[in-house]
This record gives structure tokens, C-alpha cells and sequence, in this order.
């Protein structure tokens, strides 16, 4: 006795339901293919738009002067380096720290119109001036401070004026 018969299988149907998938899967198979096509299509557009040229040479010059402009901005990288280490070495002369002290240099004046004023650079080196203004007239000296001292005898406002310019850089830190 057949396996078919013993379940009551007609062959017919079972060949014709094998065919029917079958046929379902060669569709499903085909648009599987139209869509595989389409996207190979596209892509093969995209590679030649890409490769336009005398086989690929533009695109190898393109690289090329990507290359060097990539060189050109290295190159124009150091220079800035280079002028900005400049830049920071001069800063360090430059006067960045002041220290003001306005007062009365004579009893009878009134205003605080006398001033000592301190001004050093980032080694502590620069000048303090003292104006003092009198009925007569305004008399200005300068001194000069190396490493955060003067060698001349400071007055009272110009130590004042001096180490607020000292204690300027100590709040920086």
C-alpha cells in the first residue's frame, strides 16, 4: 500500500500544490531579481558619475590636490604656532600688571589728586611713577622696579602701588 493512499492523498493535488509553490517562489524570486537589478543600475550610475574622466585620472588629480591643500594647511598650521609662541614671548614683556594709589600728598590739598601707579611685566620688571600735585604745580617721578624691588627708596603709596601690581599676577594664578 502506497504512503499517498494510506493518507488519502491524491497525487494530483499534491503535484499541483508543489507547483503552485513553486510558482510562487520563482515570482517572489523574480522581484527579488527587478529589485536587485534597479539597485546595481544606480549603483553602476553613481560609480561612473564618480569616475568620470580618462579612466579614473580625474579623480586620482582630485585626490592629489586634496592632498596638497592639505599640505598647505599643515604648513600654514606651523607658521601659526610658530607666530603665536611669538605672540606669547612678547606678551611677557608687555606691562600687564598695575597697581594704582590715588592720595594727599600735602595736608592743605584736598581731592586725592596725587597718584603713585605701578606698572610691570609677567618678570616683574617696569617702572612706577609718582605724581604728586601741590598748589605750585604737579611733579612726577619715575622708578625704576626689577624683579618686583626698586633700588631707589620707595614712598609709602608708591610700596602700595607696587605690591598691588605684585598681588595682580598672584590672582591670575
Amino acid at each position: 500500500m502506497d504512503i499517498l493512499e494510506m493518507y488519502g492523498i491524491d497525487p494530483f493535488y499534491l503535484a499541483a500544490g508543489i507547483a503552485a509553490f513553486l510558482l510562487l517562489l520563482i515570482i517572489v524570486l523574480f522581484i527579488i531579481l527587478i529589485a536587485t537589478n534597479k539597485k546595481l543600475k544606480k549603483l553602476k550610475r553613481n560609480y561612473e558619475a564618480f569616475m568620470q574622466g580618462e579612466n579614473g585620472k580625474s579623480l586620482e588629480s582630485h585626490f592629489l590636490k586634496r592632498f596638497e591643500e592639505i599640505d598647505g594647511l599643515k604648513a600654514a598650521d606651523l607658521k601659526h604656532e610658530e607666530e603665536i609662541h611669538k605672540i606669547v614671548e612678547n606678551m611677557k614683556l608687555t606691562y600687564q600688571k598695575l597697581g594704582v594709589v590715588k592720595y594727599n600728598a600735602f595736608s592743605e590739598m584736598g581731592g586725592k589728586l596725587s597718584f603713585a601707579i605701578a606698572m610691570l611685566n609677567q618678570k616683574n620688571d617696569g617702572f612706577i611713577l609718582n605724581a604728586m600735585h601741590s598748589s605750585d604745580g604737579c611733579y612726577t617721578y619715575a622708578k625704576e622696579v626689577v624683579n618686583g624691588e626698586s633700588f631707589i627708596v620707595l614712598g609709602e603709596e608708591e610700596k602700595q602701588a607696587l605690591d598691588m601690581a605684585l598681588q595682580a599676577d598672584l590672582m591670575k594664578k
